[in-house]
């Protein structure tokens, strides 16, 4: 008999187990053709787990134009209407019945027990949360996303073919009323060092790139535009901190053909390109992510964001201007790809592809043991601290990235 301590409701679910898809039902259910092509055959059951209350407050993983913690000032909310037709996702094909009323809901600072795992306490503000997976005592991160988003989260997943640098979830989990996706718990990011040791070395933020460029690649190979891009979304896999992955496919637009043109303003304020800014219709998604991807390059250089000011109005200005001052001591190659990357024009940056061609990744292809840069830019430098996803969000305020 199936142990009791799995729950307090019956809930159908749909288990992804390292994107292997075993369906669990009550009542049947069927698959698209691209996740039975994707994730092979499929096979119904049962599943008990425990309901997980999110918090009221916190923020849609849909962000626009406004402020997020990479940039520390107030920022309006800024909108377009869309000028054209969006490609609309179809209705999620799972059929899954809503589950009884639950005899209580457990507090989210409690541990909860969902299947094999067990939820610990969610980072502030956010729908993420710690998880333990029991029978191995491996941590992981899980997210939560409300089901009737299962099929644009999942979607982006079923298009884009496995690649060492862009993560996957080890299991998904899909109820009738959220949706948790389990990752592996990283060992930090590249905003979180960037911080600490502030500038890099030219030979480990060569190799570091080379690995961000290499999953914007493929994903730009098979039609997925990420948007939101920026240091923070690449994480570590390896206690050394030397081997990278894209974190998740979260904000990924998923292209229905060649054409990559999107209307809507979505983009993190330092990183954001200077035609999502414009009063254009609309804009190239595929040349917004290299001009993100160069703003993640020159801070890894310089140890700064290329465009700064504590007003928005102000910095937006820099960036439509597209002016930045290249720190000294940068080899012609660095400067030469930087450059490339940050144009006004989004028709002559290099592709993602093209990135990885660029004469600077080629001569730093096999980089020696680096040693810690020790240079600091007297002008907003990342602060060293003592821990750091401890020290990241006390110190932004005061001085670091955020002008």
């Amino acid at each position: 008999m199936r142990s009791r301590e799995y729950l307090m409701t019956a809930t159908p679910y749909c288990i992804l187990t390292k994107m292997g898809l075993c369906l669990f039902v009550q009542d049947g259910g069927s698959l698209p053709p691209k996740a039975a092509h994707a994730f092979g055959s499929s096979k119904t059951g049962e599943m008990r787990a425990s309901p997980l209350a999110v918090p009221a407050n916190a923020p849609s993983r849909k962000k626009r134009l406004e402020l997020d913690d990479d940039l520390d000032t107030e920022c309006p909310s800024q909108k377009q209407a869309r000028s054209g037709p969006q490609p609309r996702l179809p209705s999620c094909p799972l059929t899954l019945n809503p589950p009884p009323a639950p005899v209580h809901a457990p507090d989210v600072t409690t541990p909860s027990r969902l299947g094999p795992y067990v939820l610990l306490e969610p980072e502030e503000g956010s729908r993420t949360y710690r998880a333990l997976h029991c029978p191995t005592g491996t941590e992981y991160i899980c997210k939560v996303y409300p089901a009737c988003e299962r099929l644009a989260v999942l979607e982006p997943y079923w298009r884009l073919p496995h690649h060492g640098h862009v993560a996957r979830p080890a299991e998904v989990l899909a109820g009738t009323q959220l949706l948790y996706a389990f990752f592996l718990r990283p060992h930090g990011d590249m905003h979180s060092l960037v911080r600490r040791r502030r500038r890099l070395p030219e030979p480990e933020a060569a190799a570091l790139f080379r690995q961000m460029a290499a999953a914007l690649a493929h994903c730009h190979q098979h039609g997925l535009v990420l948007r939101d891009l920026k240091l923070r979304r690449f994480v570590f896999t390896d206690r050394e901190r030397t081997k990278l992955v894209l974190e998740n496919l979260e904000d990924a637009c998923v292209l229905t053909g060649p054409d990559d043109s999107l209307w809507d303003k979505h983009a993190c304020p330092a990183y954001v390109g200077p035609e999502i800014l414009s009063s254009r219709a609309s804009y190239s998604g595929k040349a917004a992510d290299v001009w993100s991807l160069g703003v993640a390059l020159f801070t890894m250089l310089a140890g700064h964001y290329p465009f700064q000011d504590s007003e928005p109005a102000l910095l937006f200005g820099k960036i439509r201007r597209g002016a930045f001052a290249l720190p000294e001591g940068l080899s012609a190659p660095a400067r030469c790809l930087v450059r490339c990357l940050l144009r006004r024009e989004p028709t002559e940056r290099l592709t993602a592809s093209g990135i990885l061609l660029h004469p600077w990744l080629r001569e730093n292809a096999i980089p020696a043991a680096l040693p810690r840069s020790r240079h600091c830019e007297a002008d907003q430098v990342v602060p060293e601290g003592p821990g750091l996803e401890e020290a990241e969000e006390e110190g932004e305020r005061d001085m670091g990235l955020y002008g």
